[in-house]
């Protein structure tokens, strides 16, 4: 029954993901910066709701429940905690200034800091770390097939790539903000619904040294504590410089708008991505008392073989969503930097290089999806032998 409804659920998620990405088609008009930035009209709602949605992806949902089950609290909610931060410091301390400078991705800032150089050097380091970033959003959607819909891993991760590229490359930053809209909807529904559900049935247990006041997790060295902080820092104060993030810090229609927006995102990406590791804790007891033996991922287990069918379905779109937001991000701002900064193709929509730009990124996107997918191949391969 599960199987049914989830391969239609999905469906129609995607589909809707396509026809709301189409809509904001015709608002590109062939402008460059309509198509990068948005027109750098975004108000404070689609701002804040794009900015979230890039924050919550794969891993602050479905790589924070296993390492949280595994390790504890700390271990995986330093995930969401870490992206939050991120857009918390980004609110306080940068996106004012970015915004008023009027750019179109973020190695126009090393060009106009540094040179030509700095620019095409952080560029390149920038597009291979997302296509990493892709690559595992995609992972996702192809085990989230393969484990319930019981098809080809390789169709999952295919069929992904396809929708987030047909909606991306025809609407830009426009399109993906207004699919991120959908998406972090059902991320926020499918979150709390399944924390009430758990409190609700099982209660939320937590094994001694597991919880979130368990702070050997973050002290002592033999409880993960170097590895949960460089977390916490790594994403912290590394995603600051994230071509996704900052993409919609230029849209933004004013520099104060750029910046309430980052802090709303920050405060989404907690509501959203905390509760995982908070359920994750207690997953193994509670598989454990259902008698059901682990063979995938955690919160995989839990959602076939305990939570009813509507909620376990409202999840799995949620985590679906999660993986949508980010890998729409993750390709435009790669294929944007590619082709503006990398090949050096310059925005000037009055004279016809807004065009040219235009012809280059979407080409970009469609190279860069090609990479996601190889590298998504690629690592469950690696996985299988």
């Amino acid at each position: 029954m599960l199987d049914l409804l989830l391969f239609w659920s999905i469906f129609i998620f995607l589909l809707i993901n396509i026809g709301v990405g189409l809509l904001a088609t015709d608002a590109i008009r062939e402008s460059s910066v309509n198509y990068l930035v948005a027109g750098r009209k975004l108000a404070l709602p689609l701002a804040a709701t794009t900015l979230m949605a890039q924050s919550v992806d794969a891993n602050a949902t479905l790589g924070n429940t296993d390492l949280s089950a595994e390790f504890g609290f700390w271990a995986g909610a330093s995930l969401p905690i870490g992206l939050s931060l991120c857009l918390l410091m980004t609110g306080l301390f940068f996106a004012k200034p970015l915004n008023k400078m009027k750019l179109l991705t973020l190695p126009d800032f090393y060009r106009v800091r540094y040179n030509r150089r700095t620019e095409v050097s952080a560029s390149i380091v920038m597009v291979l770390s997302f296509s990493f970033l892709l690559a595992g959003n995609l992972v996702a959607g192809g085990y989230i097939f393969n484990f319930f819909l019981n098809t080809n891993y390789s169709i999952g991760v295919i069929a992904i790539a396809a929708i987030v590229l047909a909606y991306t490359i025809s609407g830009g930053l426009l399109a993906v903000a207004y699919t991120d809209i959908v998406q972090v909807i059902i991320a926020t529904a499918g979150t709390l619904t399944l924390l009430i559900f758990v409190a609700l049935q099982f209660g939320i247990e937590i094994p001694s040294g597991m919880g979130p006041f368990a702070l050997e997790q973050l002290s002592d060295p033999a409880a993960g504590a170097f590895v949960n902080w460089a977390t916490l820092l790594a994403l912290g104060l590394g995603d600051i410089v994230a071509i996704d993030f900052m993409a919609r810090v230029f849209a933004a229609k004013n520099p104060q708008t750029a910046q309430k927006a980052c802090l709303l995102g920050s405060l989404g990406t907690l509501i959203v991505g905390v509760p995982y590791a908070l359920i994750a804790v207690g997953t193994p007891s509670i598989l454990a008392q259902a008698g059901v033996a682990t063979d995938g991922p955690v919160l995989f287990n839990l959602l076939r073989d305990v939570t009813p069918a509507p909620i376990s379905l409202m999840v799995i779109l949620s985590i679906v969503a999660a993986s949508l937001s980010t890998a729409d991000g993750a390709i435009l701002g790669t294929a944007s930097v590619m082709a503006h900064n990398v090949l050096g193709i310059a925005h000037t929509d009055e004279n016809g290089g807004g065009n040219r730009l235009l012809l280059a990124t979407r080409t970009m996107a469609v190279v860069i999806t090609l990479m996601g997918v190889f590298l998504a191949q690629g690592y469950f391969i690696l996985m299988k032998t």
